[in-house]
């Protein structure tokens, strides 16, 4: 690609620290650190440099495990500077699933968080394989790393469509994997949804949600195009929310039912001012504290997307009045619902979703079979079932895997279920979601005990909590002489209607 068409997210950086210098960029409670754009891009340029020095060269990767921080943007930033890759991982999993990330990345340098979580980390990379360059941010280690370099621009960036992001995904088929997604991506994901969700120069984003999911970054990205400052808050504390609305002007930020009820909370005596944010009504003790989000994000929210996509390929907003309830397809993205020879369908007819454009990932990270199968024909197969109503707008029906949604993190069975037969009592067992009012869907395990065995449901979800993330294990268990099957496959819609399954995403029962 010619120079003069080149635009990362770091040439974005440039511009705002030339043309926008003493506003302020990053802001971060811990430490009350407070960075205005030419701070942030000498530090970007010295991180940079510094992992020039450590060896990281051009695709590269370079992993995070911690909580929020600026120091991840700003590590996001210096890779883009050397044509590097940066993937934040959840830090929530356990020690096997670190490991597994760990090994399947082999990353050149990991930036890792020592207070709250560093027990997990250092569990995962006991047990990681691969051997790399560690650096613990929260420490002085970091700073000290990033200290000791010139503050000098590469300007090595890998051109703008070369992968840059990497989101791993949730487990599809018991193991998770990485979307790698392109600068061209982020910078036009960012610019599109930016008017959309009110967000200009003026904007001050709060990071709450964490930044291993694209839903956090999608803000955070139109935010930071806009010359507009993200504000990093390392966990979804209601006191930790309140303070930095309260400290930073916060006009935003990523907020769900669980921390709205906790902000309420902890600001039930008023000591803290949240008229500077902008929030969706419902609680009415949070309204009568925030001003009314009324901008077209705000009055319509969602639409359909996914990681590999840059978060949405859809938007609820574009079908205002429509038939269908996820909106209409993005002017970044072409989008398609196909049969099983993937030939298109009629309007009204339910097929696989398709979809090709600016913000569609570059693949899957170390995974050329699997893109193989999704990416062919040059199109990405998303896995998940729509259609098209008759008037030209688009209802996501469901995922054509089994998925099930614990507030906004994505649960997939079979990885539970994996799980579960790890443990020498279970024989058989299958996974269901039961509706739930505060986390949309809880995990129900339904379990065959083996011959002779005796487990309680209590050792159960002990079983699960020690090997995968906390919000995936079982929160019910119930104990079956055998699990009904059709077709020689377990009978999911029988354990539904048996069990009580429900609440699943595209409706409230299971579509497939």
């Amino acid at each position: 690609m010619a120079a003069t068409q080149r635009r990362t997210l770091a040439d974005v950086l440039r511009t705002h620290a030339r043309t926008r210098p003493d506003a302020l960029a990053f802001a971060d409670p811990a430490g009350d650190v407070r960075l205005t754009w030419s701070q942030a891009a000498a530090r970007v340029h010295r991180c940079a440099q510094a992992l020039r020095a450590a060896g990281v060269g051009p695709g590269d990767r370079v992993l995070w495990l911690g909580q929020n921080s600026f120091r991840l943007q700003e590590l996001l930033l210096a890779c883009c500077e050397i044509g590097a890759r940066f993937c934040p991982a959840n830090w929530r999993q356990q020690p096997d699933e670190i490991a597994f990330v760990i090994d399947d990345l082999e990353p050149a340098v990991v930036v890792a968080q020592r207070e709250e979580i560093g027990d997990t980390v250092r569990a995962g990379r006991d047990r990681a394989r691969h051997a790399c360059r560690w650096l613990e941010h929260d420490t002085g280690e970091y700073e000290d790393f990033v200290a000791a370099a010139d503050p000098v621009d590469p300007d090595a960036d890998a051109p703008d469509g070369e992968p840059l992001l990497l989101v791993y995904t949730a487990a599809f088929d018991g193991r998770p994997n990485a979307a790698m997604l392109s600068s061209r991506a982020l910078v036009a994901q960012g610019l599109l949804m930016a008017p959309w969700q009110g967000i200009d120069h003026t904007s001050v984003f709060m990071n709450s949600g964490p930044l291993f999911h694209i839903g956090t970054f999608m803000p955070n990205l139109s935010a930071f195009v806009s010359g507009g400052a993200n504000v990093f808050v390392r966990r979804s504390d209601g006191e930790l929310l309140c303070h930095a609305i309260d400290r930073y002007r916060c006009t935003g930020g990523f907020v769900v039912g669980p921390m709205v009820d906790a902000m309420v909370e902890a600001n039930a005596d008023g000591r803290h001012d949240l008229s500077s944010f902008r929030g969706r009504r419902g609680n009415p003790a949070f309204d009568a504290q925030v001003r009314p989000d009324d901008s077209p994000w705000g009055r319509r929210p969602g639409g359909y997307g996914q990681t590999e996509v840059t978060g949405m390929a859809t938007f609820a907003l574009l079908g205002a009045g429509g038939a269908g309830a996820h909106g209409r397809p993005s002017p970044l993205v072409d989008l398609r619902v196909v049969d099983p020879d993937d030939r298109e369908v009629a309007p009204g007819e339910t097929g696989e979703i398709v979809v090709r454009g600016v913000t569609v990932m570059n693949g899957y990270w170390n995974r050329p079979a699997l893109d193989a199968e999704r990416a062919r024909d040059g199109w990405h197969h998303t896995n998940d079932l729509g259609r098209f109503e008759a008037d030209g707008t688009f209802t996501f029906v469901g995922p054509k895997a089994r998925m099930l949604k614990s507030g906004a993190e994505n649960i997939y069975p079979v990885e539970v279920e994996n799980c579960l037969r790890l443990h020498p009592a279970v024989a058989d067992c299958a996974v269901i979601g039961v509706p739930d009012d505060t986390w949309v869907q809880s995990v129900k395990a339904i379990v065959v005990r083996a011959p002779g065995a005796d487990v309680t449901a209590e050792e159960i979800v002990e079983h699960c909590r020690a090997r995968i993330a906390s919000y995936k294990k079982p929160r019910s268990v119930e104990f079956v002489d055998e699990l009904p099957r059709r077709n020689g496959q377990v009978d999911y819609e029988a354990l539904d209607r048996r069990f009580g399954g429900g609440g699943y995403p595209g409706g409230t029962t299971r579509s497939v």
